[in-house]
């Protein structure tokens, strides 16, 4: 029964993340979209330290020696802060389901990085993946016609995204390469605290101080605002983190290929974004690719 509803809580990681999409999109158009990003990972951060102190590990903070410190800095920056300008600017001009296809490209681009900086083997089955992962994200960005990308068919919006491609990528082998020995949760807590203060920063630089804004927010900013603060941020990954203590890492990262379905769908529902053939087939065509990278990888 536990572990029937580990996967439950998994599947409803999936919703939830695949839903941040829509979500972001729908935040960004009551805060300007820096704002908006500033104003949910400080809120997460909080709640994060919160959740960091009830389990009483908030000592772990402090026996951090300065390189550690220094790394989740470093992770914060790319992870984080420059995650979320591209997540946030990227869908201003980018439709929220196609944005979340074309970011099925994080796995690809981060076992590319991952084989050329640390040896990780690829075999047939991986490379078949990539492809066919790579080829589903095209077909998206050009509405089934790829050889657009040819004569510059690539716009800003998807270029922005891609930067959430290569953000979260960089953050993944950070924190491979400098951040070991520091739990799961303690990374995502210091590193959302450390990105929210970069951010703020940002924000504060760029749209000034945002009370206004925040305060006229309608109903509908305010549900996406909790949304990714709750749903996003701090629940999935609480549950995230179940599935990999229960089920282990594979098990519980095999759901993220659900991703970008439910955020196909979660972008037709409460955005009315059209589901363009293109769209459905070239999200296919990445969760295959996905999910075939990660068969390849339980067999090297």
């Amino acid at each position: 029964m536990e572990r029937y509803s580990v996967h439950l809580k998994l599947l409803g990681m999936a919703v939830l993340w695949g839903a941040s999409w829509p979500m972001g999109r729908m935040l960004g158009q009551s805060l300007l979209p820096l704002t908006g990003g500033a104003v949910r990972f400080v809120l997460a951060s909080v709640l994060l330290l919160g959740w960091l102190f009830a389990r009483s590990r908030f000592a772990t903070l402090a026996v951090l020696s300065a390189r550690q410190w220094l790394g989740l800095a470093v992770a914060a920056s790319v992870g984080v802060c420059g995650y979320a300008v591209f997540f946030m600017l990227g869908l201003q001009t980018m439709p929220a389901g196609k944005a979340a296809v074309v970011v099925a490209l994080n796995p690809v681009l981060t076992l590319l990085l991952a084989t050329w900086f640390f040896g990780e083997r690829l075999n047939a089955k991986i490379l078949a993946g990539m492809l066919l992962a790579v080829g589903g994200a095209i077909m998206v960005v050009t509405q089934g016609q790829p050889l657009t990308v040819l004569s510059g068919g690539i716009k800003a919006g998807e270029w922005l995204i891609f930067g959430c491609v290569v953000c979260w990528a960089a953050y993944t082998l950070i924190g491979r390469a400098v951040l070991r020995g520091i739990d799961a949760l303690t990374v995502t807590t210091a590193t959302s605290f450390i990105g929210a203060l970069m951010l703020s920063a940002v924000a504060l630089w760029t749209d000034g101080i945002p009370f206004e804004a925040i305060a006229a927010m309608d109903g509908r900013g305010w549900t996406a605002l909790v949304w990714l603060v709750i749903g996003a941020t701090v629940l999935a990954y609480a549950w995230y983190f179940e599935g990999v203590k229960t089920l282990g890492a594979g098990s519980a990262a095999a759901y993220i290929t659900l991703v970008p379905i439910f955020g196909v769908l979660s972008s037709a529902w409460f955005l009315g974004e059209p589901l363009h053939i293109s769209l459905v087939a070239g999200c296919a065509a990445a969760v295959g690719g996905m999910t075939l990278m990660r068969y390849g990888q339980k067999a090297v």
